[in-house]
């Protein structure tokens, strides 16, 4: 059942709404450098990790797009040092603040009831025990340690240690603590949380109802779909836990849906810095392609998956941010020293889209500094008239 909602008493408009998001995602104002790596992952709640590594890993390059050509080791140790953080199933899997243990109590409890994930244990309670045992003598571990992750097959034929210590993962009694050559670290939880956080004492609806009004601060303002998918909850738990979530209904110009805000981000008007910076295709300010179009007016999509041929951006292409809007994309490479731009696409016709180059190239430089390259070279634009002038701006910017 439809929770009774109150009628929206405030009202934003689309540019509004959208420069709450972006100052709720840290990307409108000064960054807050003081706090660092650890206070963006506290800010938004969750960061996806993914494999793919073009310019750097996803993780990496979401707080590089906040505060800037952060060290990369920096990051890392931030995220992983000194148990402050947990990776768990959020949004997909992502690394979280150590604090929000305790808020996935109901998603370790379902998953127990339901028993299994996607594989299920050969050998059952003893393959489980035998796992427990290695972590409690010899723990931290990656699964190679354990005994091997895989049977010899594609990267889901797993092994029964790998099935054993994941379901362990899956329902709380193991933590990844870290990633070690982008291989899970695992950890008795009893260990590896803090005591005052170790528990599951939440009931459901009181870890939805937290879960529901953190997203709200870290998106700023929503629909209840947008909620939902920033720890991919059901819209019908989102429902549930509004009432007690803090959040207030408001109106946005164009939103067929009423939306949710968190009133403190609509204490003060968004004023500060547009950050100018290319996006990490699962940043959290986009990886919700409804969303990016409904705010933004820009289809995202990644293509990594996509053959070849079928491509039409390119295998990693990053948006790019700039003014507060997303002004189009680029695919990147590195080559040695050199950052290339396989396809830096623009947003627009021509006249509209000669506009954002400056910004392109600034970020295209940016980045390339960032992860050490000396030169930038650019391969291909649309609209294809626009390759010269970008190249001739990155050119200024590297010399800048």
């Amino acid at each position: 059942m439809t929770a009774a909602v109150t009628p929206p008493s405030v009202d934003l408009s689309a540019d509004e709404a959208r420069r709450v998001a972006l100052r709720a995602q840290g990307l409108l104002g000064a960054p807050d450098r003081r706090a660092g790596v650890r206070g963006m992952l506290r800010r938004l709640g969750t960061v996806q990790l993914d494999t793919i590594s073009v310019l750097a890993r996803s993780h990496e390059l979401v707080p590089y797009a906040r505060l800037g050509p952060v060290g990369r080791s920096a990051v890392e140790s931030a995220y992983w040092e000194g148990g402050m953080s947990f990776e768990y199933w959020s949004h997909a899997a992502c690394v979280l603040p150590i604090e929000e243990w305790p808020l996935f109590a109901f998603r370790r409890r379902k998953l127990r009831a339901r028993g299994h994930r996607w594989h299920r244990l050969a050998e059952g309670e003893r393959s489980l025990a035998e796992v427990r045992k290695r972590l409690a003598d010899d723990g931290p571990l990656t699964a190679t340690e354990l005994g091997g992750a895989k049977n010899g097959g594609p990267w889901w034929d797993w092994s029964e240690t790998k099935i054993a210590v994941e379901w362990l993962l899956d329902t709380g009694e193991v933590v990844c603590r870290e990633r070690r050559g982008w291989k899970r670290v695992y950890e008795l939880a009893e260990r590896a949380v803090p005591d005052e956080l170790f528990h599951d004492d939440l009931d459901d609806g009181e870890c939805l109802r937290r879960l529901v009004a953190q997203a709200g601060a870290a998106l700023g303002v929503a629909t209840r779909a947008d909620l939902a998918d920033y720890h991919r909850l059901l819209v019908a738990q989102v429902e549930a836990a509004l009432p007690g979530s803090g959040l207030v209904p408001v109106s946005v110009e164009g939103w067929r849906e009423t939306a949710w805000a968190d009133p403190a981000a609509l204490a003060t008007p968004p004023r500060g810095r547009h950050r100018t910076t290319l996006l990490s295709p699962f940043d959290s300010l986009i990886w919700d392609r409804p969303r990016t179009q409904r705010m933004f007016g820009f289809t995202h999509r990644l293509e990594a998956y996509v053959p070849r041929p079928k491509r039409i951006y390119g295998y990693f292409s990053m948006p790019l941010l700039a003014g507060g809007r997303l002004l189009g994309r680029v695919d990147p490479a590195r080559e040695g020293g050199t950052l290339v731009a396989r396809h830096a696409a623009f947003e627009g016709p021509l006249t509209r889209a000669a506009k954002a180059v400056p910004a392109m190239a600034d970020a295209l430089v940016e980045a390339a500094r960032w992860v050490r390259c000396h030169d930038v070279r650019v391969e291909r634009t649309t609209p294809a008239g626009l390759r010269e002038p970008l190249a001739a701006a990155v050119g200024r910017a590297l010399s800048a």
